[in-house]
C-alpha cells in the first residue's frame, strides 16, 4: 500500500513532513493537540482525510496531557483544531465525531481511553473506504484494456488514511492490469503532483508521468486519456466540489474534449449543509508560496499575489462523484439527496 502519512502509538502522533518531500524524509512528533493543529496549518500535513484522521488524533492527544480542568481543556483543543484550517470538510465532521464522545465521558480517564479508541476508529475506516471506493470506481470505468488516466495534486497514501481516494482508484486499476498510464500535474504552487504524487507512484511502480499543470490541455488533446480523476475537500448538496485549484480548469478542459471526470472522496467529505458551491469558504494562503519556493525567489517581491488554495469545479462538469457509500452519476441535488439524505 505504500507509505503512510501518520503513525500512531497510543502516545503521541508521528507526521511525515510533507514540505521536505520528496528530497527528505522527516517524521515529526507531536505530543499535543497545539501542535497538532500547527502541523495541519504549516501543511506539514495536507488532504482532507488526513487532516480529518490527524485531528481527532489531536483531540486524544489533548485528552492525555490534560489537568483537573479537563472539560475545558479538552474543548480548547477542538477549538484550536477546528480553527487550523477552513475548507477541508473531513476536520469539522472528524471533530464533531469526536465531541460527541467526548461530551458523554463522565471522567478524564474515561475520556483518554475512548477518545483514543474513536480516532483509531476514524483511522481505519478512512482506510477501509479507500479500498471500498477503489472498487466502486473500477466498476464504473470497466475498462476493457489498459487506460490513460490524469489526476491532479495528491490524493493518495500520502493524503489519507492510507492507499488513496482518486490515486486509490489509480492503484487498483494497476493491480487490475488496466493501468496504460497515470499523468501527474505538477500542482502549483506548492507543487504537491511533483513532490508527493510522482515521489509516491513512481516509489510503488506504478506508471506515472509528471506534467507541468499548462500541459494538461495539449495531453488531453491527444485524446488517449480517458478519465480525469481527482479528490475534493468539500462537496455541496447539489454535488459542486472544491478541490486543489487548477482542477475546475481540468474539468473544463474535460469536457471540452469528450473526456470522463471523475471526483473520488469519503461521504466526509460531503457537506450537505452547503447548498452550492459558492458556499463554500475557500481558503487563501500567502503570496509567499507563489513568489518564492523555499526561499528562492521566483517573482518580484513586493508584486501582489492571488494565492486560493481550492477552487469549485460545478456539478455540471463532473460525470460522476464516488464514494463509499454509493456512486451518484450526472451529479445533481436529486443524486445527492438520494445517497446522502
Amino acid at each position: 500500500m505504500g507509505t503512510v502519512a501518520l503513525r500512531w502509538d497510543g502516545q503521541s502522533l508521528a507526521l511525515l513532513d510533507q514540505r521536505l518531500l520528496p528530497a527528505e524524509e522527516r517524521w515529526m512528533t507531536a505530543e499535543g493537540a497545539a501542535r497538532v493543529a500547527q502541523c495541519i496549518r504549516d501543511m506539514v500535513v495536507r488532504g482532507a482525510p488526513a487532516i480529518g484522521i490527524s485531528a481527532a488524533y489531536g483531540v486524544a492527544l489533548a485528552a492525555r496531557h490534560a489537568g483537573a480542568d479537563w472539560r475545558g481543556e479538552i474543548r480548547h483543543a477542538l477549538r484550536a483544531l477546528a480553527e487550523s484550517r477552513p475548507t477541508a470538510v473531513n476536520l469539522f465532521w472528524a471533530l464533531q465525531r469526536m465531541e460527541r464522545v467526548f461530551e458523554a465521558c463522565a471522567s478524564r480517564e474515561e475520556a483518554v481511553a475512548r477518545l483514543a479508541a474513536e480516532a483509531e476508529s476514524i483511522h481505519r475506516e478512512d482506510l477501509q473506504a479507500n479500498l471500498t471506493m477503489a472498487d466502486q470506481a473500477l466498476a464504473v470505468m470497466a475498462p476493457e484494456a489498459p487506460l490513460e488516466v490524469l489526476t491532479h495534486c495528491n490524493t493518495g497514501a500520502l493524503a489519507t488514511g492510507g492507499y488513496g481516494t482518486a490515486l486509490g482508484v489509480v492503484r487498483r486499476l494497476h493491480e487490475a492490469g488496466k493501468l496504460a498510464r497515470v499523468y501527474a500535474d505538477e500542482t502549483r504552487p506548492w507543487l504537491q503532483g511533483s513532490r508527493l504524487t510522482a515521489w509516491e507512484l513512481a516509489r510503488d511502480g506504478l506508471p506515472v508521468v509528471l506534467n507541468a499543470d499548462g500541459a494538461a490541455a495539449s495531453i488531453l488533446a491527444r485524446g488517449q486519456v480517458s478519465w480525469v480523476v481527482v479528490g475534493a475537500d468539500r462537496i455541496t448538496a447539489n454535488g459542486d466540489v472544491a478541490n486543489k485549484i487548477g482542477t475546475y480548469s481540468l474539468a473544463v478542459l474535460a469536457r471540452h474534449h469528450g473526456v470522463r471526470f471523475m471526483v473520488v472522496a469519503p461521504s466526509s467529505t460531503v457537506d450537505m449543509s452547503l447548498a452550492r458551491g459558492s458556499d463554500i469558504p475557500i481558503e487563501e494562503r500567502e503570496g509567499s508560496e507563489v513568489r518564492e519556493i523555499r526561499g528562492m525567489a521566483l517573482a518580484p517581491a513586493d508584486v501582489p499575489v492571488y494565492n486560493p488554495v481550492f477552487d469549485v469545479t460545478p456539478a455540471h462538469l463532473i460525470d460522476v462523484i464516488v464514494t463509499e457509500k454509493g456512486v451518484v452519476r450526472q451529479p445533481g441535488e436529486a443524486g445527492m439527496r438520494a445517497l446522502f439524505g
